[in-house]
């Protein structure tokens, strides 16, 4: 039978790299005829270091102020509450700057001007819901009123999708949203922007990239565009992420990781995923773990899980991150235990009380229902903890 698919490229004009963000903010400020910027930024990098204040100086009188109060897991009040800073500024552009938390608040926000919501009630409407079949309902999203660049302070590929996602404390779930134009229109790849990023997120989003890579790969629907990009991107994040460990500051191996995540990213929201991601949005909707290291304990759980109907696909990921014997699972294994970080739910404050919340939550989630090897059943996903607790 002839493979058929369709590839949908995002829009987004421009990835700029190795320029300082300053330079290239301003750059792109003048090439789209925008006179009022506001920063979206994490806390950290906003009142810890110069990263934020050194692009609101370049900006001059076109910077009209910085919000930095974005919440991990992106709650749905955070959203709000930037959407009244947005009413009260009226910026024309939107430059974000660190990590997926800012990037999906963002770009969650962008959904909610774009259909007016006013209250946490009224994301139910927008947010991608998932039948009892498994089919998904991906609502249509009228235009944002504006738009974000993107300056990445971390690997976890956010600005390379234009899908984000957000929590409704009420349900313990973290929903997914999406919008032809909510992700960066130009992302803006500067190795400096990142030296203030704790090794420990640094790297954990590093294996969130490999994730992006990997169940990219191994999707029900692969695509020889992504799978060309995924597995250069591999190979590159396992030379780069080990240098970074060992040579923190060297640039142009922190360069080589922001390159590599563009690579592993081009099935983000284009090739259906797993339940490594699927699961690993409850894991922070339910226990609070951050993205990298959902990552961390879940892929080589469900790559064990899924072996039986992606052998194949997992032998190429291991040749990949040169490993000869195919087992997928262990190569990423050895590579978050060289990069030193942890691999088991216990190690990342999962209890088996979480369980329960956490297996209801992903059976609402696209990705898990996406998964090669189909899970029909919360029974499948305590299969697939019980994997990640015994690691």
């Amino acid at each position: 039978m002839l493979q058929t698919g369709i590839y949908e490229f995002l829009p987004q004009d421009r990835v700029i790299f190795g320029r300082p963000a300053h330079e290239a903010v301003v750059e792109t400020a003048d090439k789209l005829g925008k006179r009022r910027l506001l920063i979206v930024a994490s806390k950290t990098l906003s009142r810890r270091t110069d990263v934020v204040s050194r692009i609101a100086a370049a900006l001059a009188e076109r910077y009209v102020g910085v919000f930095d109060e974005c919440v991990e897991h992106v709650p749905r009040a955070s959203v709000l509450q930037l959407a009244a800073t947005v009413k009260r500024l009226q910026p024309d552009l939107i430059v974000t700057v660190g990590g997926g938390t800012p990037m999906d608040t963002v770009k969650v926000l962008l959904v909610a001007l774009a259909e007016g919501i006013a209250d946490e009630a009224g994301f139910d409407a927008v947010r991608i819901r998932v039948n009892p079949d498994g089919t998904r309902v991906v609502p249509l999203v009228r235009d944002p009123p504006l738009r974000q660049i993107m300056v990445p302070s971390t690997l976890s590929g956010a600005e390379f999708s234009n899908l984000g996602g957000a929590t409704d404390p009420t349900r313990q779930v973290k929903d997914l949203y999406t919008g032809r134009f909510i992700g960066g229109q130009v992302v803006i790849l500067d190795p400096a922007a990142t030296v203030h990023t704790p090794e420990q997120l640094w790297l954990s989003t590093g294996i969130r990239a490999v994730d992006h890579a990997v169940e990219t790969i191994c999707s029900r629907r692969p695509q020889p565009f992504t799978d060309a990009t995924c597995l250069h991107g591999l190979g590159m994040l396992a030379r780069s992420l080990s240098v970074n460990r060992s040579q923190p500051s060297n640039l142009q191996a922190r360069l080589d990781s922001q390159l590599a995540v563009w690579l592993a990213s081009t099935g983000l929201g284009r090739v259906d995923w797993g339940a490594s991601h699927g699961i690993g949005h409850q894991l922070g909707a339910v226990a609070g773990v951050p993205h990298g290291h959902c990552s961390c304990v879940m892929l080589p759980s469900v790559l064990r899980w899924n072996h039986a109907v992606t052998a194949d696909a997992q032998a190429t990921v291991a040749r990949a991150l040169g490993r000869t014997d195919g087992n997928a699972a262990e190569a990423v294994l050895d590579l978050i235990r060289a990069l030193g970080q942890p691999y088991r739910l216990q190690d990342v404050g999962v209890r088996r009380e979480h369980f329960p919340a956490i297996a209801k939550g992903a059976m609402q989630n696209m990705m898990v229902r996406s998964n090669p090897r189909p899970i029909n059943a919360e029974a499948d996903i305590y299969e697939i903890l019980e994997i990640a607790w015994q690691n």
